[in-house]
C-alpha cells in the first residue's frame, strides 16, 4: 500500500471535499470517489502532514448522505481536511 500525501483539497459550493491534491504528484488531483476506492481496497493510504501536528491518516466515513473523507488531527469534531487550501 503506497502512502500519498495531501496538501490541498477541492471543495464544491457546499464545502464538501470533492478531490485530494498534491501539486506535482502524478496521481493529483484524485477525485473523492477514487480516493475512497483506493482507501477501501487498500491500494493507497492518504495522509496530511500538518505543520504543528503529527501527520494524520485520511479515512472514509459513512455519513447520512453517503461516504466522505475526513481526518481528525485534534480533539474537535470538525473535519480538518477543510483547513487545507483549495486546489
Amino acid at each position: 500500500m503506497a502512502k500519498r500525501y495531501v496538501r490541498a483539497t477541492g471543495k464544491n459550493s457546499q464545502g464538501d471535499i470533492t478531490k485530494l491534491c498534491n501539486a506535482g504528484e502524478i496521481w493529483s488531483p484524485r477525485a473523492k470517489a477514487d480516493a475512497i476506492s483506493d482507501i477501501e481496497s487498500g491500494t493507497h493510504e492518504y495522509w496530511v502532514n500538518w505543520t504543528h501536528y503529527p501527520e494524520t491518516k485520511i479515512r472514509v466515513v459513512n455519513g447520512t448522505t453517503g461516504k466522505y473523507l475526513r481526518t481528525d488531527r485534534d480533539t474537535t469534531s470538525k473535519n480538518n481536511l477543510d483547513d487545507l487550501p483549495d486546489c
